[in-house]
């Protein structure tokens, strides 16, 4: 059987990791509240379209609002860095540092670099630092949110270079 010109070929899709920074429940949990109490407000006895009109919009709005903060997706996937719509290959990573709370609070800090590409997410508290070694690009490093700080390092580590991670994977195993 013969493939169409028309059709592109398969290319297989590797992932070594994959995250959405989605909302925790307390915070649907609040946004729908706020929505609901604005409609309350909004609402406040009046008949007619004014009565119906702040109930239809202002949960689905909130529910909206709270989706598009939780959208961004982190994935380390066929060489590259994803974050949202951002890609950053592999080959320009120096090093991926994995942050605790503290860490990216110092990173991002009043000493923070300002031409730093930053994603961050306040409900989360772990980050990593990823060092770029690009020297045509002014960025001297990314800070991404992430929930497994040290799995996305070393996802992205293991993406640079997978031939050595392999082997030094080999050696930890015959060790164990």
């Amino acid at each position: 059987m013969s493939r169409s010109p028309s059709s592109p070929p398969a290319t297989a899709v590797t992932t070594a990791y994959a995250e959405r920074l989605s909302l925790p429940w307390w915070a649907w949990l609040a946004g729908l509240a706020l929505g609901g109490f604005f409609a309350v407000e909004l609402w406040m006895g009046a008949e007619g379209v004014r009565g119906w009109l702040p109930f239809v919009v202002l949960p689905p709005a909130a529910v909206a609002a709270l989706w598009w903060l939780g959208r961004i997706r982190v994935a380390v996937a066929d060489g590259e860095l994803r974050v949202d719509d951002a890609r950053l290959p592999v080959r320009f990573v120096a090093d991926a540092v994995p942050l605790d709370a503290a860490g990216r609070r110092e990173v991002l800090g009043v000493g923070a670099d300002p031409l730093a590409f930053v994603v961050q997410r306040p409900w989360i508290a772990g980050a990593v630092q990823v060092v770029l070694d690009d020297p045509a690009d002014p960025t001297p490093f990314w800070v991404v949110s992430t929930r497994d700080p040290v799995r996305l390092a070393a996802a992205l580590l293991a993406a640079r270079c997978p031939g050595h991670h392999e082997a030094g994977q080999r050696q930890h195993d015959a060790a164990s």
